[in-house]
């Protein structure tokens, strides 16, 4: 425990005292595209997104030639819990090339995680989406999820809650990959950005050698915000992505209707939550764009002013119980619009079946995302013979406990499909009381939360 300790506090010291030297103006270099770009090494103290332009946003004619998923740069990092606990892994920060809803070249990065220890090869991967729900750069995992990083205080809540995951795969051995599937515009709720964004971060996490994942089976999880972008991604993988080995993907608290999670927000208390996604949207399509700024009444404008730079906990919490509806100056419904009807039907789920197993999980009274749209994604999968979807039912949670009770459950079943066991033939719905109660639930989430204690102390993860 000593030695533990003793590592974790050297590697605290050397941070602080290279920050005098980062903030008297060192920059980050991006290597010109190539299969393994030159590992940067780790800056004394990391910058947001927004004053780290050199690794975030590359020059745009590296991107335009570097194919999505390509590696442009890399460079090492330290992960921590609550940006000041440092976890004892191998961690990378990758930038490589995705496309957007244009079809446009854009620049992506991701977090790249190795445990400790020695793992057959080639390793198993699980791409991991949190849900990021925000509407800045500094918001992202990338970001946050860094020793030293401040996210954690300035409102950015989800993202080192839901790193207890990550940090659950890293202890069965696998590596993990984070993409920031909101995009360089920060882009929330637009999910076809999110899924291509995550396929591409797979690809990325693929092809970088020193994670040593290679051809090995990948997972994909994620929970809300994040369930968004891996269904999106499951759905796009087999036109998209299907040279990549994704054998399964589970998601819990769907939102695969934007119009339906907008109904159930409207005068209520995530109308605030809702609203940053209607922002979100207009980041990524144009058209969606011109019809808020000509429609949206002055309250509404500015809201937008006023969220735009805001993590999660402060824009869902600045001004809920708003009429989302009644901001927006339409002849009826103005969800009957035809630039609202076209994105929500591009960024709609159950479209195309995915072509690998599928858990599902959603609670029974999910106060932000309805209950009857993730029934109605699943059953639009199961009219297709042949798909494999289980699907639970939690009855004892809402939104947030449906994740805390559904996670291991999703894990161990993700865990069994990266070792070659086959999932259960068809659909199945089941409703329980609590997902805890499942076989091996408690034990798992109990072993979890022990290793993620003992990691405080300089642990390594995985040995």
């Amino acid at each position: 425990m000593t030695m533990w300790r003793s590592r974790a506090l050297r590697r605290t010291a050397a941070a602080l005292v290279g920050m005098s030297a980062l903030l008297a103006g060192t920059t980050t270099a991006v290597a010109e595209p190539e299969t393994q770009p030159r590992i940067q090494a780790p800056a004394p103290v990391p910058l947001p997104p927004e004053f780290d332009a050199a690794f975030y946003q590359p020059p745009a004619d590296v991107v335009a030639n570097t194919p999505p998923g390509g590696l442009i740069a890399a460079r090492q990092i330290t992960v921590a819990n609550l940006g000041i606990i440092p976890l004892n892994v191998d961690a990378w920060q990758v930038s490589y090339r995705s496309n957007n809803t244009a079809g446009q070249p854009i620049p992506s990065v991701a977090t790249l995680l190795k445990p400790r220890g020695v793992s057959p090869e080639p390793r198993k991967l699980l791409s991991v989406q949190i849900a990021e729900d925000s509407l800045a750069g500094y918001c992202a995992p990338s970001y946050a999820l860094q020793f030293l990083s401040v996210a954690s205080f300035a409102g950015q809540i989800v993202a080192p809650a839901e790193f207890v995951f990550a940090q659950a795969a890293l202890q069965q051995g696998w590596a993990v990959v984070i993409p920031d599937h909101q995009g360089p515009n920060s882009a929330y709720a637009a999910g076809p950005l999110a899924g291509r964004i995550t396929l591409d971060g797979i690809r990325a996490a693929t092809a970088f050698e020193p994670l040593g994942v290679g051809d090995a089976p990948v997972g994909m999880y994620g929970y809300s915000g994040g369930a968004l972008a891996t269904q999106h991604a499951a759905e796009l993988k087999q036109s998209y992505a299907p040279e990549l080995n994704v054998v399964a993907a589970a998601t819990g608290g769907n939102g695969p209707d934007l119009a339906a999670a907008l109904n159930m927000a409207n005068n209520q208390a995530t109308a605030a939550l809702v609203f940053a996604a209607v922002i979100g949207l207009t980041r990524e399509y144009p058209y969606f764009a011109e019809f808020i700024d000509r429609t949206i009444d002055p309250l509404g404008r500015a809201l937008m002013i006023a969220k735009g730079p805001l993590c999660v906990q402060y824009q869902s919490a600045l001004l809920p119980f708003l009429n989302l509806k009644g901001m927006l100056r339409t002849q009826g419904d103005p969800l009957d619009d035809p630039a609202v009807r076209r994105v929500i039907e591009e960024t709609r789920l159950g479209k195309t079946v995915p072509d690998m197993p599928m858990f599902v999980w959603h609670s029974r009274w999910d106060e932000i995302l309805p209950l009857g749209s993730a029934n109605a994604m699943v059953d639009a999968y199961c009219a297709t013979p042949g798909t494999q979807v289980q699907y639970t039912r939690d009855w004892a949670s809402e939104h947030i406990v449906a994740e805390v009770s559904g996670g291991p459950a999703a894990l161990l079943w993700l865990r069994d499909r990266l070792d070659g066991v086959p999932a259960q033939p068809g659909c199945s719905t089941t409703d329980v009381p609590s997902m805890a109660a499942a076989p091996g639930v408690l034990p798992y989430a109990g072993s979890v939360l022990g290793e993620t204690i003992m990691s405080f102390f300089g642990k390594p993860i995985g040995a």
